[in-house]
């Protein structure tokens, strides 16, 4: 797995300073040994909308850049950006990735990208955000954005992985609705685990199953206590391509479209593989 699709490789150290600036690395985190996160210094008048993406790069010691792209996991007013990601077997950037340290530099571009952010969404009442893996990082920025708990009544988050031990940034999502910042914005927020492979539900919170499976037979829903409408329910997907097809799908069966420029529609996706 990795995330959106590779960038071209800038084969200068001129060219790479003109569209990226070099910040450095102030910390390291393995949640598994083979997914972490890394945080590093922003650079000066950087602007992302919580969701967006990042273009990283980092250099190889025979000189060469390899750059991907990674949404931004730290809140929109953070001094420092913060990224979640997996290793990749056998993947260029993933064995630079495996030996970043504190102190170390990465490229950042100055531009951030994408439009899986929640301003996309011009009514609805309920935002439920669908993630697999480390699809999970952009809706941690977007759920320490205020804006988002006084935009909806009720937030959704669902992160789906192979196994428990996967389930990243667990202590952060638990202290989200002690924030008076974001309380204070009316909304009411409910998480909802799933695991693939553990064979055993623990509470009607952590589930087992795909998200697919769990959307199909109505079970996610009956864990939340609400259902997906068109009138109420806006929809944000990010993850494995897979799960986002057959999502959509699922989705357009029950009357509800993507959004678009000219029309408003009530789901938005990022493929993140």
């Amino acid at each position: 797995m990795s995330t959106f699709t590779a960038l071209p490789h800038m084969p200068t150290a001129d060219k790479n300073m003109e569209k990226n600036t070099s910040e450095i690395v102030t910390s390291v985190h393995y949640w598994t040994d083979k997914l972490l996160s890394f945080r590093c210094t922003r650079p000066p008048g950087y602007v992302f909308t919580p969701g967006q993406f990042a273009r990283l790069g980092l250099v190889a010691e025979s000189g060469e850049t390899f750059s991907r792209a990674y949404s931004v996991t730290s809140a929109v007013e953070e001094d420092a950006l913060e990224f979640y990601l997996v290793l990749v077997p056998n993947g260029q950037f993933s064995e630079l990735l495996a030996k970043l340290q504190p102190g170390d530099s990465v490229l950042v571009d100055k531009t951030s990208y994408g439009f899986m952010t929640a301003d996309r969404f011009v009514d609805g009442e309920d935002l439920w955000m669908l993630a697999t893996g480390t699809g999970l990082g952009p809706f941690i920025s977007i759920l320490q954005d205020p804006s988002v708990w006084k935009k909806f009544r009720n937030l959704v988050l669902v992160h789906c992985v192979r196994t428990s031990e996967e389930l990243a940034y667990q202590p952060l999502l638990s202290s989200l609705s002690q924030r008076s910042q974001l309380t204070n914005g009316g909304a009411r927020l409910t998480l909802v685990q799933a695991t693939t492979r553990d064979t055993v539900s623990n509470g009607a919170q952590h589930l087992h199953g795909r998200i697919t499976t769990l959307l199909e037979n109505g079970t996610l829903e009956s864990a939340v206590g609400h259902p997906i409408t068109v009138d109420a329910s806006r929809l944000m997907m990010c993850g494995n391509p897979e799960m986002i097809t057959a999502t959509r799908e699922i989705l357009a069966q029950r009357g509800m479209r993507p959004c678009r420029r000219a029309a408003p529609g009530q789901f938005v996706t990022e493929d993140y593989w």
